[in-house]
């Protein structure tokens, strides 16, 4: 029971992982981006290839997971910068679907529909599975305590307060002086990243890779999860990951008399429909509000300076 536990707990860490990602470009930046997937499959395909076919260590497979992550990001940015919402969505799910029918197809590459087994793991063979569990788990841990670092010194500067901006009206933004353009595909690009990099630990947890692991429903999981905690939260997205998790993995023990397997399936995923909606009309900020951090109070000096001027009105 303990095992399942912990398997349950990383398998919630990675998806907060995704959802911390998806809320820089969505919460932060308002770029919807339902092709979240793609990515997670463009990080987990490039360190399976560098450690399985090329040899690479772990760490070097990680790291490059993010750094084409966030490359193909700015290109996808690039490329759909200027749309604008329910287009932006479309896009963006094409374009997963299209890496994963890529992934299918390129047999010298990513090995098609067999995928790629065998990915290396931080002692796997040396340790027990329960004790490999647990260093991933922690592991997985102290990625997300990294990334949520950093999201929220983001968050908490005048960076965080542009993407913002943007986000609330990238027209205004422009009209004072912000070149929204660049802003939207850093943000992009730092949100590939991390899902790159989720892609990788998810690879190496498993030890295998395959293109039927990347289906659309991951991608809206990971929306439920985001939305559930809380557009633009950190804290909130993380939240929203683990409750989305337990759910469907309690849900698993429920028995409905006169249904299938397959059908209380659908009944779970219906229940976590209902239960969005639900959220969405009695808390539409989700579970964790995003609170914007306040600008410091101006000095008393500064504030009377400020009113003097104004007092003494225009042309003087």
């Amino acid at each position: 029971m303990l095992d399942y536990a912990v398997t349950v707990l990383t398998f919630a860490g990675l998806y907060g992982l995704m959802a911390l990602g998806l809320n820089i470009a969505w919460g932060m930046a308002g770029m919807v981006n339902l092709g979240l997937v793609g990515f997670f499959a463009v990080g987990a395909y490039t360190s399976a290839i560098l450690t399985v076919k090329v040899g690479a260590p772990l760490i070097a497979g990680a790291l490059a997971a993010l750094a084409v992550g966030a490359a193909s990001g700015v290109v996808v940015a690039l490329i759909t910068g200027r749309l604008r919402d329910d287009y932006l969505a479309i896009v963006t799910l094409g374009l997963a679907e299209v890496i994963r029918i890529a992934a299918s197809n390129e047999i010298w590459l990513t090995n098609g529909t067999d995928g790629i087994s065998g990915l290396p793991g931080p002692w796997r063979g040396q340790v027990s599975p329960q004790t490999f569990n647990l260093i991933y788990l922690a592991l997985t841990l102290a990625v997300i305590a990294v990334v949520l670092s950093l999201l929220q010194n983001v968050s908490r500067s005048p960076y965080g307060r542009v993407l913002r901006a943007i986000r609330d009206d990238p027209q205004v933004a422009a009209v004072a002086g912000k070149r929204v353009m660049r802003f939207k595909v850093e943000a992009f690009a730092v949100s590939a990243g991390i899902l790159g990099l989720a892609g990788a630990l998810y690879g190496h947890y498993t030890s295998y890779v395959a293109p039927d692991v990347f289906v659309p429903l991951l991608t809206l999981n990971v929306v439920l999860a985001l939305v559930l905690g809380g557009l633009g939260s950190n804290y909130g997205a993380l939240l929203g990951a683990l409750v989305i998790v337990a759910f469907q993995e309690s849900a698993r023990f429920i028995g409905i008399a006169g249904l299938s397997a397959v059908q209380v399936a659908a009944v779970r995923e219906f229940a976590i429909a209902v239960g969005l909606i639900a959220v969405l009309r009695y808390r539409p900020q989700g579970l964790v509000p995003e609170r914007p951090p306040r600008l410091a109070a101006a000095p008393a000096a500064g504030r009377e300076t400020r009113l003097d001027v104004a007092a003494s009105g225009p042309g003087r």
